[in-house]
Parts: C-alpha cells; sequence; structure tokens
C-alpha cells in the first residue's frame, strides 16, 4: 500500500499556474517547501512547518510538489529535496536544503522578518 504524506490544509499548494499569485505578487514572508509525497526527510519536515507557522501566522507556509509541478522545481533549480525558499514581498532571500528542526527554521525566518 502507498503511503500518502498528510498536509496542513492550511497550505497553499503552490504550482505554475497560480505562483505569481501566491508568491511573487504576496506581501511579507512566504515560506515554500519543494518536497514529494515518498520522501523521507520531506516527512520529517513537514511537522516543523507546521510547528513552525502555528508560533509565526504572520508567515504564509506553501508547498509544491516536485512530481506534479516538475516545471516549478526546475525553474528553482530543485536537485534534492525538501527544499525550502524563503521570500519576502516577493523575491527569494534564503532557504535550505535538506531537513532542519523547528528552531532552524523559525530562525530562518527571524533573520528577515
Amino acid at each position: 500500500m502507498r503511503e500518502v504524506m498528510v498536509i496542513n490544509m492550511a497550505h497553499t499548494m503552490i504550482t505554475m499556474q497560480n505562483y505569481e499569485t501566491e508568491i511573487t505578487k504576496a506581501e511579507g514572508l512566504v515560506l515554500l517547501d519543494f518536497y514529494a509525497d515518498w520522501c523521507g526527510p520531506c516527512k520529517m519536515l513537514a511537522p516543523e512547518l507546521d510547528e513552525a507557522g502555528e508560533e509565526r501566522p504572520d508567515v504564509k507556509i506553501c508547498k509544491s510538489n516536485v512530481d506534479e509541478a516538475s516545471d516549478l522545481a526546475a525553474q528553482f533549480g530543485v536537485e534534492s529535496i525538501p527544499t525550502v525558499v524563503l521570500f519576502k514581498n516577493g523575491e527569494a532571500v534564503d532557504g535550505f536544503i535538506g531537513y532542519r528542526g523547528k528552531d532552524e527554521v523559525l530562525a530562518l525566518i527571524d533573520r528577515h522578518a
């Protein structure tokens, strides 16, 4: 049986079709998580992002499935997942590749808040 990653419904799913509206035209901070359902480290990172989002409701948490939005992943040169990109007022300003704990995610956000 195929395992499915549960995604917090508060997250906005990003594709090429809504990228401009949801990311580049957004004001403030947006965290975009490039992930895949089959990725172990992605599954580990998901609750850390959820908790960080609960502590920082001013930051919009978004997700993009690299298998379903490969064109967007390619635009960002995503070669490893999870890859997280932080945007400030529509511009990519920071990010990381691989698993990080909630404290590291919050530190990333705090550097640009």
